[in-house]
């Protein structure tokens, strides 16, 4: 028996210190590193039996896990190529060798070559006092080795006499603080996690049956992995059923996805995996991070920006790449020349893959499409390279539940909805139920609109009108209907300027007092069978804050500001010429008194006002002063007027009962308003 004691080839004492706190972000790292370099251990063997160098049995190659919490020992074994004094010296004491490396450059025609040996063992220090290898080399004569050490630069490495099994024991002496990583139902969670696709069977305990009251365990090992995974395999030999089952395995308890990509690719990268667009039932259930990263079959992480373009992070699947290392930092992977291909590819992959289902299947596309819409769209806004294939297969749906694409729905509407500047304009709703009275008058004049009320859609319309500079999206309760396109017609209003001027403050004494909305009353030659009174939302101001809202930074400073409504009274509605005639009669002289000083005060201002404009030269101080009484006494008159009308509008139940109309409409009217328009419906239809 030979022993031999020494200081690991490191160029720092304080290595371990450093292994333990930063080499790693998370220590739970260490199984899977461990793991691997049995797996990777393994995979030589095999290899070596494949090329003629081993000729003797390879048997039983399953990786073996153990686990003694009373202990705090934690054991991983595997039948793989082993180890000499000699490599032990070279590959553990000398840190800066990796055995892997060496080997894939002997080996590297053939596949499935973890290598990441040489620091990722010492992981096991991150979580153990103690680190013991027993190993013996599949080499002719090759005697067995134990080594340890105690986290420090000292070791022992010591040459037994005693016969050992090929291959490698990695036994850690679990640090008190670290005890959980020593407990079985953490340790089996950690294998699930990192381990559960690995090439080579990994057995952690027995498997259990239920017996007598209880579950004991069987004489069968529990193998925690999956060694053939659905993306190593050929698409040609997968059914859908595979696919889906697969899908049920990783997210269960989910809706079927609506389909798959399989992807694979060997230059100039590889990368292999299957990407699932999930069902999602409301915009609440967006979930990033569903997308697992693999390394030759090894769990990396869940966290996969920089390596899928950011619309993507909302699929499901596995993505598998030896050309992405085990450990890297955000900053890698946003710089590294290869993930920005992978990126790519995945993005072009996605495209092709809807551009064949909608060219092939278009019906099964649109019954579809209200599950893929925001998957699509995020791609759109967030990436150009996507939307420029996009743009062939992006839909919109009318409230007529019919699909179009962006060229096939301008040359339906382009006919009717043209306005006056050649804008083609696309009329929408985002409530078809809430905005119905708005739909219905805009169907009504032959106009089509689409359902756009999706999380995304705000943005989707602003790349559409930027997209095509012909092309305007109006929300339907934007405007009057005869606003919404404007194609210059002019229609004459019942109601003249000075009358529309008596009813505005009747209409404002009636809105709703609210310091976080506004109204502005203004009236519009509407014909007289559309409604009395419409409550509209400007399009840009509406986009704005919607934009806030959803945001914030640039659009910011329109979240602060009040909600704002234009209350559009229709100036040929017969109602509203009733209400007008119910002020006159409530006013009476009063009125024509006070319209009769605003008129004669009118007059002479204006006679004022073309001296001056003539002859600003000849101006005189006297002239002035009697502009600026004149100014001071029609805005006093004109005060008072509007205090008289807003007290007569308090109580005139025809305005209030137009408004409350307009405001249900709009799904405005609630609690002790909505009651009270109740009672007083009730009560107009009693008289």
């Amino acid at each position: 028996m030979d022993t031999q004691s020494g200081k690991i080839g490191v160029t720092t004492e304080n290595i371990f210190p450093i292994i333990k706190k930063f080499l790693y972000s998370d220590h739970e790292i260490f199984l899977r590193e461990l793991v691997s370099n049995a797996v990777d251990a393994t995979q030589k063997m095999k290899t070596l039996a494949s090329v003629g160098e081993y000729k003797g049995e390879l048997g039983d190659l399953t990786i073996r896990v153990s686990a003694e919490p009373e202990k705090r020992i934690l054991k991983i074994t595997d039948r793989g190529v082993g180890m000499t004094a000699e490599e032990v010296e070279k590959y553990i004491n000398q840190i800066a060798f990796s055995g892997a490396e060496e080997f894939m450059q002997k080996y590297r025609n053939q596949t499935g070559i973890i290598g990441h040996f040489g620091l990722g063992f010492y992981s096991a220090f991150m979580v153990a006092d103690k680190v013991e290898i027993v190993t013996r080399s599949y080499r002719e004569g090759a005697k067995t080795v134990r080594w340890t050490c105690e986290g420090t630069p000292e070791y022992t490495m010591t040459e037994l006499d005693e016969e050992h099994d090929r291959g490698t024991d990695i036994i850690l002496y679990i640090a008190e603080d670290s005890k959980e990583f020593a407990e079985k139902e953490r340790v089996l969670s950690l294998l699930r996690k990192y381990c559960r696709f690995l090439p080579i069977p990994i057995a952690f305990g027995k498997e259990q049956e239920w017996k007598d009251g209880k579950y004991v365990d069987t004489d069968k090992d529990r193998i925690i992995n999956d060694t053939n995974p659905i993306w190593v395999r050929k698409p040609a030999d997968l059914t859908e059923a595979d696919y889906e089952k697969f899908y049920e395995e990783l997210y269960p308890m989910t809706d079927k996805p609506l389909f798959h990509i399989h992807l694979n690719i060997d230059y100039p990268f590889h990368l292999t995996g299957v990407l699932y667009f999930p069902k999602i039932r409301n915009n609440f259930e967006i979930q990033k991070n569903k997308i697992q990263l693999y390394s030759n079959q090894v769990f990396v992480s869940d966290s996969v920006e920089g390596i899928v373009p950011e619309f993507l992070t909302l699929l499901h699947g596995v993505i598998d790449s030896p050309d992405i290392p085990l450990n890297v930092s955000r900053s890698y992977l946003q710089s590294d020349s290869n993930v920005k291909k992978i990126s790519g590819y995945i993005t072009r992959k996605v495209a092709d893959r809807l551009q064949e289902i909608f060219s092939n299947d278009r019906e099964e596309f649109e019954r579809k499409w209200d599950d893929l819409k925001i998957f699509i769209q995020y791609g759109i806004v967030t990436d150009e390279k996507f939307a420029e294939k996009a743009a062939d297969f992006v839909l919109v749906k009318n409230t007529e539940d019919k699909y179009f694409t962006l060229g096939e729905y301008e040359n339906l509407v382009k006919g009717n909805q043209t306005d006056k500047n050649n804008n083609i304009v696309c009329l929408y709703t985002n409530d078809p139920q809430e905005q119905y009275g708005f739909v219905d008058a805009a169907r009504s004049k032959g106009y089509d609109v689409l359902v756009m009320d999706g999380q995304l859609d705000a943005h989707f319309i602003g790349w559409c009108e930027n997209r095509n500079s012909n092309m305007r999206f109006v929300r339907v309760d934007s405007d009057v209907v005869d606003k919404l396109i404007d194609k210059q017609e002019n229609r004459s209003m019942t109601l003249s300027s000075i009358q529309q001027d008596v009813l505005r403050p009747v209409f404002e004494a009636q809105l709703p007092s609210n310091d976080k909305v506004s109204y502005a009353v203004s009236f519009e030659p509407m014909d007289e069978n559309q409604q009395p009174v419409v409550i509209t939302r400007n399009e840009y101001m509406r986009r704005m804050k919607d934009m806030s809202a959803m945001g914030g930074g640039m659009y910011s400073f329109y979240g602060q500001l009040p909600d704002s409504y234009n209350v559009v009274v229709n100036g040929n509605h017969p109602l509203v010429i009733e209400a007008l005639d119910q002020v006159k009669e409530k006013m009476g002289e009063q009125l024509d008194l006070l319209n009769g000083k605003l008129d004669s005060i009118g007059s002479e201002k204006r006679m004022i006002d073309d001296k001056l404009k003539d002859k600003p030269e000849e101006i005189s101080e006297d002239d002035k002063k009697l502009q600026t009484d004149l100014d001071n006494k029609y805005e006093s008159i004109l005060t008072d007027r509007n205090t008289q009308l807003k007290e007569a509008g308090k109580g005139n139940k025809l305005v209030k009962q137009l408004i409350d109309l307009a405001l249900l409409s709009n799904g405005m009217l609630k609690g002790e308003d909505l009651t009270r328009f109740i009672r007083r419906s009730v009560e107009l239809i009693e008289k």
